[in-house]
């Protein structure tokens, strides 16, 4: 091999070496395995990837027969954004309940069990904790997957996450640099701003990254965020005052950035995913998620030689590309090498936290006999997703046999759903009430019809408690709905 040879097989190993692509199926398709083999260090996987423990172990088993170790990323925050039980709904309440409870040790005990499953079926990395200060209740794409709105309590338990998760020998990827929780706008369509001073950053954004850093946080994801006081052109993950000047000098983490989506609309609208991948490498990125909705090999390819046409046009240093691809192996070996704790499992953690975030108010009686749950609905957003059931209809139909159910949406009838009831106690469960006004409407003339009705919000609970109980339950979590049917029947 000439050395010009051996010159450009290291170069498109590291460009290769800095993706973490997604794809499409429950076992890896030949083209994956073959990048793997080329130079490819990571895969993302989403719920299309996932039926089962045992055919994800399989499915990881596949990936390392190739990198022995790759980085198996996956969004599995546990509550509203869950990829190992997208279609169950999560065992795990989510960080607006966690932080609810404010119990530290409960925290590090429910992301160590959430680590120990996810590396039971070879997942080593995991783009969680939510960091993100929810201090904007209009926020229509972090909400309850805050820790809540004070930044000293964000702080503490994205602290304790970040140990609990890591003990278990997950790499934690605490997200979105440098906070997403003062946004109106969602990054997955189009590009939010972000206006406040810089001391207004240092004090509320920052400070649950500083703790993530001391807990020893192996990566940090940024975010899709324009923030002036920073950089009035680039957003934070095309930033190199951002990534470079904040996040490595200034607060000094040495671990892996990751990006958030690349094909998410704040950066492939105004950018595209190739020049945009570009820039953030070039801004101090290590790793380009890339794949929610882009999984295929013509994209892998495309962000290759984009980033290897980079650096031989001069436009990004050879030095940084290197670098960024030293982190993802270096993480790979920190995965491949890490002691895990000795660890029980604790197959109900994660209810006995639902359970304490849970908040009744009110003095009416609990609910008896078979009741019609009404379901406001919103569009979910796009880190959600629609295909995860949520609510309280089937939880409580297993405690209260006969109980039905029924969807509304904007522009309800009130009338066909009290008719849709009959004699039955109504159940209205929303979620994020205040930020639907629809939703307030028809509840206002719910209970003014039925003032025995009872309101779930699942969540955040922002309007004041109203009907004849009102429950909280700080996350739409599968166990957050058989806390509040337990609750609401005294089971």
């Amino acid at each position: 091999m000439t050395t010009l040879a051996r010159g450009t097989d290291t170069l498109t190993r590291d460009a290769l070496a800095v993706l973490q692509p997604g794809f499409v199926g429950t076992s890896a398709p030949e083209w994956l395995l073959r990048r793997l083999g080329e130079g490819l260090h990571s895969v993302g996987l989403f719920g299309r990837n996932i039926r089962t423990p045992e055919q994800l172990a399989a499915l990881t088993a596949q990936l390392r027969s190739e990198c022995d170790d790759v980085l198996v990323a996956i969004d599995e925050e546990g509550g509203d954004v869950t990829r190992l039980e997208v279609r169950s709904g999560s065992s795990f309440p989510g960080n607006h309940a966690l932080g609810a409870v404010d119990d530290d040790a409960l925290t590090h005990d429910v992301a160590a069990e959430l680590g120990r499953r996810l590396a039971a079926c070879g997942v080593n990395l995991n783009w969680a904790p939510s960091a993100d200060v929810n201090s904007n209740a209009d926020n229509p794409v972090i909400g309850v997957r805050s820790f809540g709105a004070d930044p000293a309590l964000v702080a503490r338990h994205t602290a304790a996450y970040v140990r609990g998760l890591q003990s278990s020998g997950v790499a934690a990827c605490t997200k979105h640099f440098p906070g997403h929780g003062d946004t109106s706008v969602d990054s997955h369509h189009a590009l939010p701003r972000i206006d406040v001073s810089l001391d207004v950053l240092r004090e509320r954004e920052l400070a649950p990254f500083r703790a993530a850093i001391a807990a020893g946080t192996k990566a940090v994801m940024s975010a899709h965020i324009l923030l002036p006081a920073l950089d009035a052109e680039h957003p934070a993950t095309l930033s190199g005052r951002i990534l470079t000047g904040l996040l490595r000098e200034e607060l000094g983490f040495d671990g892996l950035i990751v990006t958030d989506g690349m094909e998410m609309q704040a950066i492939s609208a105004t950018y595209g995913i190739e020049r945009g991948s570009v820039l953030a490498i070039a801004a101090g990125a290590d790793a380009i998620c890339v794949g929610g909705g882009l999984a295929d090999e013509q994209t892998v390819l495309s962000l290759r030689d984009a980033l290897v046409a980079a650096v031989r046009s001069g436009e990004l240093p050879e030095e940084r590309l290197a670098d960024a691809a030293a982190r993802v192996r270096a993480l790979g070996e920190w995965t491949a090498s890490s002691v895990r704790a000795d660890r029980t499992p604790e197959s109900d953690i994660g209810l006995v936290a639902a359970r304490r975030a849970l908040k009744v108010t009110g003095s009416g009686a609990l609910l008896d006999s078979p009741a019609y749950v009404a379901a406001f609905t919103a569009m979910a957003n796009i880190a959600v997703g629609d295909e995860t059931p949520w609510g309280v209809a089937a939880e409580l139909g297993s405690l209260l046999p006969g109980t039905e159910t029924g969807t509304y949406g904007d522009g309800l009838s009130v009338d066909s759903l009290l008719a849709a009831a009959g004699s039955r106690r109504i159940v209205a469960v929303v979620r994020d009430e205040h930020r639907h006004a629809w939703m307030a409407t028809a509840l206002d003339a719910l209970i003014a019809a039925r003032p025995d009705t009872v309101v779930v919000e699942m969540g955040v609970p922002q309007s004041s408690p109203r009907g004849a109980l009102h429950v909280a339950t700080y996350g739409a979590a599968r166990v957050c709905g058989t806390a509040a049917a337990e609750a609401l029947t005294g089971g």
